[in-house]
């Protein structure tokens, strides 16, 4: 976004972000609920009872219907480091095209309860159909960002009869990363999340996901994390964050991809390399992750019916990133 601002502006932004990075962070932080109470939220949230894995749970979720229905619904799935509030922009882009937009947290996440148990794509994957039988929506378009991803191929295979369309943004999961990540406990990972501080949060999110927005975007997103450590339920949100990054590496999604039949679009960041674990990884093994544009080329190669588009200059958030390139490759494979 940043790059259309002119250079001078632009330099500014550049200089200033460690001072701005760093106030941010400095800022005492009022305490938030393990569900984001007092994070807001772009829509009116509304809550769903479900049984999850014999546990009683709720199931937040955003539905936002269109001004002139098309008669068409999309399901947006959010990443694992990011509140679906940050699907806003998306939302506002298809419901003005026409579209009903349900936007869940998945279990474990946002505003939805954080089980005491362990997350799993299946158990993630018929929650959201459970939404989708709630909301009497038959058959959706389902456009999916990073985690998101992994449980949309899940979603796609397990229930084909109930997919339109599947856009993939940025999706992590088009590798096994057990090929190269050694498994680590979890009370180790326990550990080392609840050790990071949020300007190490902060860098992390720009190194990894190659973020190319101004610092006062990813605030937000330092904030969904950090101001819940003031919650008496803080250690159970943190065992819940660290199964599903448990769950990323346990229950791949790379070999059944090639084997989705519903039209697929994969946009990606050229600059894209995220890779869960990698940190983790045998040195030698590092550079061998996270190839993900070739990843998903490949992949598009492979399936019946997929085209993978590659936007240059863009990290992970490619839809905050190149929002009209991503607007015009979204709506447009929608609209086939």
């Amino acid at each position: 976004m940043n790059r259309i601002l002119p250079a001078a502006l632009c330099a500014a932004l550049l200089a200033s972000a460690p001072l701005a990075s760093h106030a941010a962070d400095a800022t005492p932080r009022e305490p938030y609920g393990i569900a984001l109470e007092g994070f807001a939220y772009p829509y009116p949230v509304n809550l769903l009872p479900l049984v999850s894995d014999g546990e009683n749970v709720r199931m937040a979720y955003m539905d936002v219907a269109p001004a002139q229905p098309n008669g068409r619904t999309v399901v947006l799935l959010h990443g694992r480091n990011f509140p679906s509030s940050y699907w806003a922009p998306v939302i506002k882009m298809l419901s003005e095209a026409g579209y009903r937009v349900v936007v869940p947290d998945q279990i474990g996440f946002g505003k939805s309860s954080k089980p005491q148990g362990e997350l799993h794509f299946d158990t993630l994957a018929r929650n959201t159909i459970a939404l989708l039988d709630h909301l009497k929506i038959d058959k959706a378009d389902i456009v999916a960002h990073s985690l998101g991803g992994m449980l949309g191929v899940r979603i796609a295979r397990a229930y084909p009869d109930r997919v339109n369309h599947l856009v993939l943004t940025a999706p992590i999961g088009l590798e096994d990363y057990r090929l190269y990540v050694p498994p680590v406990p979890t009370e180790k990972i326990i550990e080392t999340e609840d050790k990071l501080t949020p300007e190490g949060y902060r860098k992390q999110l720009e190194t990894n996901y190659a973020i190319k927005l101004p610092p006062d975007q990813i605030t937000p997103f330092i904030d969904a994390r950090f101001n819940i450590k003031g919650s008496p339920d803080y250690p159970r949100w943190l065992r819940a964050f660290v199964s599903s990054g448990q769950m990323i590496y346990r229950e791949p999604v790379a070999h059944e991809i090639p084997l989705v039949s519903e039209p697929t679009l994969f946009i990606m960041g050229a600059d894209d390399h995220n890779a869960p674990g990698r940190p983790n990884a045998p040195e030698a093994l590092r550079p061998k992750m996270g190839h993900n544009a070739d990843l998903a080329k490949a992949f598009a190669d492979k399936m019946p019916n997929a085209r993978a588009e590659v936007i240059p200059d863009t990290g992970h958030l490619v839809f905050l990133e190149a929002p009209d390139k991503y607007r015009e490759l979204v709506l447009g494979f929608l609209g086939r």
